[in-house]
C-alpha cells in the first residue's frame, strides 16, 4: 500500500520589523503629500465660493455650513475629527 506524505504549506515569513516600518512610512510620506495636495484643492474651492459669495453681496462664511462640515468629521471620526474639520476651516477661511 503507497501511503501519502503530506507536506504542511510553509506560511509566508513576515518581514522584519524595520523592513515594516519602513514601508509603512514610506505609505505615510505618499498619504501626508496627497492630503496636502487635497487640502491646497480645498482651499481654493472654498476661496472661489467665498468670492462668488460675496460677490453676490453675502459674507465671506457661511456658520451653518461650517456647522455641517464640522458634524460630518465628528460623525466620521469622533472629536478629533471635530479639531480637524476646525484646522481645514480655519485654512480654508482666508482673512475673515
Amino acid at each position: 500500500m503507497e501511503q501519502t506524505v503530506t507536506v504542511p504549506m510553509q506560511q509566508p515569513q513576515p518581514s522584519a520589523p524595520e523592513e515594516v516600518i519602513a514601508a509603512n512610512r514610506a505609505r505615510i510620506d505618499d498619504l501626508d503629500a496627497r492630503i496636502i495636495a487635497l487640502v491646497q484643492e480645498r482651499m481654493a474651492a472654498s476661496r472661489a465660493v467665498q468670492q462668488a459669495r460675496m460677490g453676490a453681496g453675502g459674507r465671506r462664511v457661511h456658520l451653518a455650513r461650517e456647522m455641517e462640515i464640522l458634524r460630518t468629521y465628528g460623525d466620521a471620526l469622533g472629536r478629533p475629527g471635530t479639531s480637524v474639520a476646525m484646522t481645514l476651516l480655519e485654512l480654508c477661511r482666508g482673512t475673515v
